[in-house]
């Protein structure tokens, strides 16, 4: 049913790139922007134009993108100049990009299970540091692999892709976004056991906000699964919540950890309002396909109030409008951040994604929080 639907979404709001109204070049800098107390709207098209309908979503996701990768992430290589080639010693599939004459190799870990077969394949999971065998009891395959082969979580510039694109402004979220997509070039090169029709990223805290880079720059994910991913992920920047404890907050990410990024983020820290995007332009720029985000009620640090109360909201309205309201989870849960129960707090909604099972679990409750309307006040209906 799912994929039958999404076809059907993307057959209604097909519209090439190329026939959508261009963005301004260069976009505006920090000093040009004007500070706004709410979610940017993603009903309104750069140029203030309504988006007026479901057929109109490729080209504002495509504007949502640009802004992205203009002020977030840095820009996306271009994969059509890369060459990917995968070799496979059993459960351990080598990979090479090759790109400007210039080499990056990584490695990722294949787990199957039961019963999988290059005629029976299995969907997969392509996980972002350390595996979890509840997606392989579950009937899925998953595909670890890891972040510092690909990039290292530091200024060095080293792994995978540096050894390709060392000297671009490019934030290592993104980096490891790519990673997702380079294991699944892979996979579909050796591993038939997988079939590359149903295919999930999921990542943990920093692998979350990858995981969700991953989900918004390939159009072949079908479902995404950040877990207590914080700023930079599902959690707004804007608004913090901070009975709790104290909350993950943009100055404090590029001031810890600015490689995560582009470098002219830092540029917004004395007034973050200025940006023109937020967590709802990240999780929305995902849809319609499908995404599922966990979080725990006992992580202060990830905002759980603010995913719950502001980014889940404003984003299920989007997949609402798309016909899509299914599309999109809420996995909340007693614990901390990273708690090893996220993946089983999730598995229900995947699950019915990826093997189209039904699920018994209300992934649309926001239970203990409130929503926050004031959040975002372009939502009328």
């Amino acid at each position: 049913m799912f994929l039958i639907t999404l076809s059907v979404i993307f057959l209604a709001a097909q519209r090439v790139y190329s026939q959508c109204t261009p963005l301004p070049t260069p976009l505006p800098r920090f000093g040009s922007l004007t500070a706004t107390n709410v979610l940017p709207n993603p009903f309104v098209f750069y140029n203030g134009t309504a988006v007026a309908s479901p057929a109109d979503w490729n080209c504002r996701r495509q504007e949502i993108k640009t802004i992205l990768q203009e002020y977030l992430f840095g820009y996306y290589p271009d994969h059509s100049k890369e060459t990917v080639t995968a070799t496979r010693s059993g459960n351990t599939i080598s990979i090479t990009v090759t790109a400007g004459g210039k080499s990056g190799k990584f490695s990722a870990t294949l787990a199957l299970p039961s019963g999988a077969t290059k005629d029976k394949p299995a969907p997969v999971m392509i996980v972002l540091g350390f595996g979890d065998s509840t997606f392989v009891s579950n009937g899925i395959a998953t595909a670890t692999f890891d972040a510092g082969s690909v990039a290292a979580d530091s200024n060095s510039k080293t792994g995978a892709f540096w050894s390709i694109y060392n000297g671009q402004d490019v934030g290592v979220l993104l980096a490891w976004g790519w990673g997702f997509h380079r294991v699944l070039d892979a996979l579909i090169q050796v591993a038939p056991e997988v079939d590359p029709k149903r295919v999930g990223v999921n990542g943990c805290s920093r692998y979350g906000k990858a995981a969700l880079a991953g989900g918004i720059f390939d159009d072949r994910i079908t479902v995404t699964n950040p877990q207590s991913s914080g700023v930079f992920g599902v959690s707004p920047f804007r608004f913090r919540y901070e009975s709790g404890g104290w909350n993950e907050r943009l100055e404090s990410n590029v001031n810890g950890a600015g490689w995560w990024t582009k470098s002219n983020l830092k540029e917004f820290i004395p007034d973050e309002k200025r940006l023109p995007l937020d967590s709802n332009f990240l999780a929305s720029a995902v849809a319609p396909r499908a995404a599922v985000w966990d979080n725990g009620q006992g992580d202060a640090q990830m905002n759980p109030e603010g995913v719950a109360g502001v980014t889940f909201p404003s984003t299920q309205a989007v997949y609402k409008w798309l016909g899509a309201t299914d599309n999109v989870g809420l996995a909340l849960r007693s614990g901390g951040h990273c708690d090893p129960s996220g993946t089983s707090n999730d598995i229900d909604f995947i699950k019915s994604i990826l093997l189209g099972t039904t699920r018994t679990k209300n992934y649309a409750n926001t239970s203990p929080y409130k929503a926050h309307p004031e959040t975002y006040p372009w939502l009328t209906t």
